[in-house]
């Protein structure tokens, strides 16, 4: 990850942005009286609101605050601004980058910041050519008034990020969900967080149905990942829980996916790389919150032992759901972890999972998909770390008629409904394994891009992972404040 680290001079001879909202709050002898007479000008005229020097051995930047009344709006813009220098950067083959508060808010401070190290990220370790590698490898902020422990939390925001993004572009050649385990038992290790990974037997001895199920087409053996940041002193009496969905690989099985959608199904795991990387960012920062990752991970092929649609399987909840469709996996396996979740008595549960194109082609890559049973408040919190890091959540009801379209007339649930709704139904799906305040997250749309969208980039996004971190962050704050 592209490290960021404070200073309180600048050096000679280095690259420097300076952000503000006004050239009156630009320090004097960086730029001439024509060069501001110029930005002035062009942001009047043209609302041009980055402007670049060249000074020869380095550069000089102006990011002005965009005119947006919309905080939310106006930090994302900053975000994708972020991302343009940074690939600017790396074209002029710059190693080095000063950051500059020149009199804006330390949010918008850290929104520029953040989709210029977002932006900077690369994939490409299976290269063996003269692939282009970035070559930015320093960030320096200069920012006086800026809280100290927020740029710690861009750090290990951003970070996991990364981390995230490098887990789901993994081919399944490597990450098979042993490995999957065997990278989040190191995450959580270098966090200070506990894990434990639960392997086969012990996931047949509690007779985990659902994962099982879904894994007897597959060659590798299931696990069942369980994370833990409990610091000393929690703000909480009753854990967070998060439960993130590890297909690793999704054929459809036996209902095998048409055509080329199969070429992107390592992206199933999505849900599970935020939920793991989430929840350590968590302990890495040591927020004072009770929290725990649940991930169940498993691929999902057309072995000879698969299941077929029809079968009949017994959850680890004691319910017994009919296969209608053996490409709606990814339900079967969350089921058993949100049935396991009741053992932490937990003050909420949420889901992220890659569950259903009916969500994709509902929102598409602008929006989450949100469901909630017993925790209107918490989804209204969670909606706000949604607009803050703009992961924006979009609700979707969860009536109890939408239950009638997955009934079984030979089982007690069936795990495919009508072609209608197909989001809720399989929201309705989860919901039967619930018995506490719960949300479900369907990131289908979000979590892997065809082609880069700004400081998101392509392929893996890290959907989750900041929205998770700010919805921890604001629970510390308000329970600290009381």
């Amino acid at each position: 990850m592209l490290p960021v680290s404070e200073i309180s001079r600048i050096p000679a001879h280095v690259s420097i942005v300076f952000i503000c909202k006004d050239l009156k709050t630009l320090p004097t002898g960086y730029f001439s009286a024509e060069e501001l007479q110029f930005i002035k000008k062009w942001n009047k005229e043209d609302k041009k609101e980055f402007f670049s020097f060249n000074r020869l051995n380095s550069w000089n930047f102006v990011q002005i605050v965009p005119q947006e009344k919309d905080p939310f709006k106006r930090n994302e813009s900053l975000r994708k601004s972020g991302d343009s220098l940074s690939s600017a950067l790396n074209e002029n083959k710059s190693r080095e980058v000063i950051l500059y508060n020149a009199g804006v808010t330390p949010e918008e401070f850290l929104a520029w910041a953040e989709g210029l190290i977002l932006g900077n990220y690369q994939f490409i370790q299976y290269k063996t050519g003269d692939e282009k590698k970035h070559t930015l490898e320093k960030v320096s902020v200069y920012s006086p008034k800026m809280p100290a422990e927020w740029l710690d939390y861009l750090n290990v925001t951003c970070k996991a990020v990364y981390k995230c993004r490098d887990l789901i572009n993994e081919p399944n050649s490597y990450l098979t969900a042993g490995v999957f385990a065997d990278e989040v038992e190191k995450l959580a290790h270098d966090a200070g967080a506990f894990a434990e990974v639960l392997k086969l037997k012990k996931i047949e001895t509690l007779k985990m149905g659902g994962l099982l199920a879904v894994n007897k087409g597959s060659q590798e053996p299931p696990v069942f990942m369980i994370l833990e940041w409990k610091p000393q002193k929690p703000v909480n009496k009753n854990p967070y829980v998060f439960v993130g969905k590890g297909i690793t690989f999704d054929s459809g099985g036996m209902n095998l996916k048409p055509g080329d959608s199969m070429y992107t199904m390592k992206d199933d795991m999505s849900g599970a790389a935020a939920v793991a990387t989430a929840v350590c960012a968590v302990a890495e920062a040591r927020l004072p919150v009770h929290v725990v990752g649940l991930i169940p991970a498993t691929d999902n092929r057309p072995g000879p032992n698969a299941i077929v649609p029809g079968d009949v399987i017994k959850m680890y909840s004691g319910l017994n759901v009919e296969v209608a469709n053996t490409d709606a996996e990814g339900r079967l396996i969350l089921a058993d972890a949100l049935h396991y979740a009741k053992k932490f008595n937990p003050a909420l549960v949420v889901d992220l999972a890659t569950l259903t194109g009916a969500a994709q082609r509902a929102v598409g890559r602008y929006g989450i998909v949100a469901m909630q049973v017993k925790a209107e408040k918490e989804l209204e919190d969670l909606k706000r770390s949604g607009w803050e890091v703009f992961e924006r959540l979009v609700e979707f009801p969860a009536w109890e008629e939408y239950g009638e379209w997955i009934k079984s007339d030979i089982a007690d649930i069936k795990n495919s409904g009508v072609a209608e709704a197909g989001a809720i139904t399989a929201g309705k799906f989860l919901e039967r394994f619930t018995d506490y305040p719960y949300i479900h997250l369907d990131i289908a749309g979000t979590a892997f891009l065809d082609k880069k969208d700004s400081y998101r980039g392509q392929a893996g996004t890290g959907t989750g992972v900041r929205l998770i971190f700010d919805f921890i962050r604001h629970i510390a704050l308000a329970k600290q404040n009381i």
